[in-house]
């Protein structure tokens, strides 16, 4: 009977040591994991955060054209105006000279 009791507790033994073992692997196993997957979002965010920046540089490149075309519309329209009151007083001397 001690016998059977010493066989039985070294199975159990060799058992609680290989399923310890087998834990040990999955718990490094998951921390791998871990590791991994936070290298990975580590990388997303730096990813993010340059895309941000890239995008806030487009942001204040569209604002400074935005800004140029507008002066250019101004300086067109004012341009224009003048244009016009030069043909129309060029077009009143035209109608003076003729009734003479």
């Amino acid at each position: 009977m001690i016998k059977n009791v010493l066989k039985v507790s070294a199975i159990l033994l060799i058992l609680g040591l290989a399923s310890g073992c087998a834990s040990q692997e999955a718990i490094d196993r998951a921390q791998a994991t871990a590791d991994s997957a936070a290298r990975d979002a580590a990388a997303a965010k730096s990813a993010a955060e340059a895309a941000r920046a890239a995008a806030d540089s487009a942001a204040q490149t569209a604002s400074a054209a935005q800004s140029t075309a507008d002066q250019a519309l101004s300086a067109a329209t004012e341009a224009q105006s003048c244009c016009d009151a030069n043909r129309d007083r060029l077009e009143r001397m035209f109608q003076k000279s003729m009734q003479k």
